[in-house]
């Protein structure tokens, strides 16, 4: 097995490579949005390379990786997966695989605090490729940072060649992250990208869509030929403003949006159901309770009476972003809105309740995937394959 130098360029899906003591560390927000951020949870998320890959040809028939996983214990919770990595050969996935090691955060979410513990890397390997020149895609975890230490192989390695999709770029909460996927390339977003023919950029950070302006701007100086921005679950779980705060937020969101991608389709979609934030506000909080009796579920703690001070519900904020892009798109003809109810809903909540009362599990992450493509990513949808590239 030959060692071939990991370089940016066999990297797809991030916005900002760091080089640590390790290796490479891939961020999906750069680093002037990183510098003005002062929130643990969203430094977290970023740091997690949901929708991140290795992309590159090779006629290898084994390849291995070792890498730095950050893995996170939750005190008095199950014991957390380890990280899954996918291998896609020309775009089919072929095999999974975990690494061990890696450093620690252990998390006691009834103090808040949180202790670091470092470990060692692990390998990854994969076996048994045909012994042909193609297109190898590894996946990296999306819920566990990942530090990419080596890449080694029995046969030479080039970068990918742009695969001529059109990129598709997304903002959204730790649903758009991957929350309960089975897997990284089974995330909703990959799995819709998937079917949609197009290259997924996520920036589906979990807890962290919260309309930051830094992260607008990132968003407006990344190329991409498709946006779409789901709003609004995040709001409401940290009880984050009220309804005079947030329509000129959004606004302005969307105006540095614009900035950079005047003509760019943007579709706008609010929360899919989430029965605890309808019509009760936030905060959201850990439900102790079950926290003890070694399950992890979330409760609404605010008061449905507050919505008439203008505290956010999910049912406040489907009707104001409507509002905002029905009023928009009078000027803005690439504007259009999806209400999330269609990618899941009272049925399909019937049929898939959310196992921790906020998170869609992995058969839910595939409905709504499949859900968002049929939407979006067809002919005559907001997000239509036929788009010229930007």
């Amino acid at each position: 097995m030959d060692h071939h130098p990991l370089t940016p360029a066999l990297l797809r899906g991030a916005l900002d490579i760091e080089r640590t003591a390790h290796g490479l560390l891939p961020h999906r927000l750069p680093a002037a949005a990183r510098a003005q951020n002062t929130d643990a949870q969203l430094a977290m998320a970023e740091a997690q390379p949901s929708g991140v890959r290795l992309a590159f040809r090779t006629r290898a028939t084994a390849v291995e990786l070792d890498t730095l996983p950050t893995k996170r214990v939750y005190v008095g919770a199950p014991p957390r997966p380890d990280g899954v990595y996918d291998l896609l050969v020309d775009g089919r996935l072929t095999d999974r695989a975990s690494a061990t090691g890696g450093n620690t955060v252990t998390i006691d979410m009834a103090t808040g605090t949180a202790e670091h513990r470092p470990g060692p890397p692990g390998t990854v390997r994969f076996g048994g490729l045909p012994d042909r020149a193609k297109t190898v895609e590894i996946w990296l975890p999306h819920n566990e940072t990942t530090e990419l230490v080596a890449l080694r192989t029995d046969a030479p390695v080039e970068p990918a060649p742009d695969p001529g999709r059109k990129v598709w770029l997304h903002h959204g909460s730790s649903i758009s992250h991957g929350s309960d996927a089975a897997s990284p390339s089974t995330t909703w977003p990959a799995l819709a990208a998937a079917l949609g023919g197009v290259e997924l950029i996520n920036l589906g950070l979990g807890g962290s869509a919260l309309l930051d302006p830094f992260t607008a701007r990132a968003m407006r100086d990344t190329p991409a030929d498709l946006i779409s921005v789901k709003i609004g679950i995040n709001l409401v779980n940290a009880d984050l403003m009220r309804l005079r705060a947030f329509t000129p937020a959004v606004h302005g969101f969307l105006d540095t949006l614009r900035e950079g991608h005047a003509t760019t389709p943007l579709l706008v979609v609010s929360p899919i159901l989430c029965p605890i934030h309808e019509d009760t506000p936030g905060p959201c909080a850990f439900d102790f309770s079950a926290l003890g009796a070694g399950r992890l579920r979330f409760r609404a703690a605010g008061d449905p009476a507050e919505t008439a001070a203008g505290k956010l519900t999910l049912n406040v904020i489907r009707t104001e972003l409507s509002r905002i892009v029905q009023q928009r798109a009078a000027d803005d003809p690439h504007l259009h809105y999806l209400d999330g109810r269609e990618l899941y809903g009272e049925a399909d909540h019937a049929e898939l309740p959310l196992p921790d009362d906020l998170h869609p599990d992995a058969a839910t992450h595939r409905r709504i995937g499949e859900r968002f493509a049929g939407l979006a990513f067809t002919a005559d949808g907001p997000l239509a394959p036929e788009t010229p590239r930007h």
